[in-house]
């Protein structure tokens, strides 16, 4: 489909800072009579390569666990910051013992049935790549050869990602490059299988873009039978739809979102309907655990932090941060972006959450992309979560007897990475108030990401600053920008 409002492609290393430093490892940034683009090194191809590279390097990291950590005793795989729950769940969760999820009860030594903890999409992409898995019967250590296939297939779904943050936004083809390149990406990509949750919501945020409202509910129903965050989505859909009026899209994405998770899910509700609910039932009872400001709480006070203490409270102060997202998304002096509330949206449910695994930056990465396409501030959220990677390891290892960090050094690697977040939701905030702010707007675009949103006149506001227009803020004092508008792009239309 033909955008009815092309822009050229933004070129990070002549309006980036970071960026143009960074170019000059490959010659500097691009001049302006640089050729547009090469057709044997497109940006998608240059970006997938790159991060087959990171990815690989990532698994060159875990190593030291491949060889022996996960099978030596535990310090090893935190002491090498290692770990993954991956080899460890072959063997704990029966899959190593041909068992079904969900269907077949787990051996455990008390006398509650135990069932696989993973919602159902996930549980049958563990159960696809056990079946690839050769026995022990075979090899020695079948759980490495678990690791590995699973590895390989992540690899596809963190190409997958990178690629739909490439082509999201059609006018800024390189900011997958930041995707491909975020350290805490490529620490984190096989510590557990959160990856393919995000390559579907990444998916159907490029189908969104793309103006296919019903294949964007059917990824985000797939994407939540896989991890539940990609069902908060609907949230930022819903307010913006409201405001510009687009209620058929959003009844498209709605009823696809509701048809993919019920395909995937009806079939375990109705044959074992225990080991189907074993994931919410787990999620309610999980006490506070490791990463989230409740364990700070827990750990510096005498209070009762138990689930059912804490439960509603992070649930009401989710729903509180959501109410905020809404209220900013009906008031902004131009409608938000969508990738913008999207971002928000799973943070605030991230920050509140009684847990924070090191794997869950996965969920933010391609979100904070498309939301702040900045490297500055993108690394420095990067290094806030390496931080926060390295932290959660050595905490462990202090726990398992080997030199490490104690609990009040970890307690402040919980807050370098809390602060890292709201670092960065602060700035999308302020992109969302003062627009002019918002890079991705300043070549005088509105939502290259929004599909049916982009450019769509306002319907329904709360508040509004002078004429109520739609889509880009001012455009700045760019001159190369300023030559582009004068020769008649069309920006939006007021109403």
């Amino acid at each position: 489909m033909v955008h009815p409002n092309p822009r050229p492609a933004v070129r990070p290393s002549r309006h980036d800072e970071v960026a143009a430093a960074g170019s000059e490892l490959i010659g500097g940034p691009a001049g302006r009579h640089a050729v547009p683009g090469n057709p044997r090194w497109p940006p998608v191809r240059v970006i997938a390569l790159v991060m087959i590279g990171m990815f690989a390097l990532g698994l060159v990291q875990k190593a030291p666990c491949a060889t022996r950590g996960w099978f030596e005793g535990a310090t090893t795989q935190y002491t090498h910051a290692c770990y993954s729950d991956i080899p460890h769940l072959y063997t704990t969760r029966g899959f190593a013992d041909g068992l079904v999820p969900y269907f077949h009860a787990i051996p455990s030594d008390t006398s509650t049935m135990e069932y696989l903890e993973y919602p159902v999409l996930t549980g049958i992409f563990m159960e696809a790549a056990a079946w690839l898995t050769p026995s022990a019967a075979f090899v020695e250590r079948p759980a490495q050869y678990y690791w590995l296939i699973n590895a390989a297939l992540l690899l596809i779904c963190a190409v997958v990602i990178a690629v739909c943050v490439s082509r999201t936004q059609r006018n800024r083809p390189w900011d997958g490059l930041m995707v491909a390149l975020a350290p805490a990406f490529a620490l984190t990509a096989t510590i557990n299988w959160d990856l393919l949750a995000g390559a579907l919501t990444c998916a159907a945020l490029l189908t969104w873009s793309r103006n296919r409202p019903l294949a964007t509910g059917l990824l985000l129903g797939l994407a939540t039978a896989a991890k539940l965050y990609p069902l908060l989505l609907l949230g930022p859909l819903l307010v913006l739809c409201w405001r510009a009026g687009r209620w058929r899209a959003f009844g498209r994405a709605l009823t696809g979102t509701v048809i993919a998770w019920l395909a995937v899910n009806l079939p375990f509700i109705l044959g074992a309907p225990e080991g189907w609910a074993k994931f919410y039932t787990f999620s309610r009872e999980r006490p506070v655990d490791f990463g989230s400001f409740w364990l700070i709480i827990a750990q510096r006070t005498d209070l009762d932090l138990a689930p059912e203490t804490v439960n509603p409270l992070a649930t009401a102060l989710t729903l509180l941060g959501c109410a905020a997202i809404g209220a900013l998304a009906f008031t902004a002096p131009h409608r938000p972006r969508l990738a913008q509330l999207a971002f928000l949206v799973v943070a605030v449910f991230i920050l509140t959450n009684k847990v924070y695994s090191p794997q869950y930056v996965l969920w933010l990465i391609p979100l904070a992309v498309l939301a702040r396409p900045r490297w500055r501030d993108f690394l420095i959220w990067q290094c806030c979560e390496v931080i926060y990677f390295l932290g959660i390891w050595m905490y462990l290892a202090e726990n398992a007897g080997a030199p490490g960090l104690p609990a009040g050094g970890y307690q402040l690697t919980i807050v370098a990475h809390l602060l890292g977040t709201l670092y960065l939701c602060v700035l999308v905030v302020r992109d969302v108030i003062y627009p002019e702010h918002d890079i991705v707007r300043r070549d005088g675009s509105d939502d290259p990401g929004g599909g049916p949103l982009d450019g769509a006149p306002d319907r329904f506001v709360l508040r509004r600053r002078g004429p109520r227009k739609t889509g880009p803020a001012p455009t700045p004092p760019d001159p190369s920008i300023s030559r582009s508008l004068a020769d008649g792009a069309t920006v939006s239309r007021e109403t």
